[in-house]
């Protein structure tokens, strides 16, 4: 049983960062999905990867898997960098891009 380790990015249709503080662990899908003959949705007989459990830090969700003898990959976020930006600077003299109005 292998599992994930990872903290969640933000989501790309909104602007805040609710949701992504949280450490969570995922375990790999051990059967590949199908479709269901009758239906034609895709599932899969293996329940595990129906298992998400969420953490308030890394050392929590780490000390879990070992003590439940979980091997796990540690994915660590990549750092977050701001561009600093002002309204003011559209209306700068001496912009290099073309002023389009």
């Amino acid at each position: 049983m292998r599992a994930r380790i990872y903290q969640p990015p933000k989501n790309a249709m909104q602007s805040g960062r609710a949701g992504t503080h949280e450490w969570v662990l995922e375990f790999e899908r051990l059967s590949p999905q199908r479709p269901d003959p009758l239906m034609g949705w895709i599932g899969s007989s293996d329940t595990q990867q129906q298992v998400r459990l969420t953490f308030a830090t890394r050392e929590e969700a780490v000390s879990y898997a070992d003590k439940q003898g979980i091997v796990y990959d540690l994915e660590l976020p990549q750092p977050r960098q701001i561009k600093p930006k002002a309204y003011a600077d559209n209306f700068r003299y001496g912009r290099m891009e073309n002023w389009t109005h």
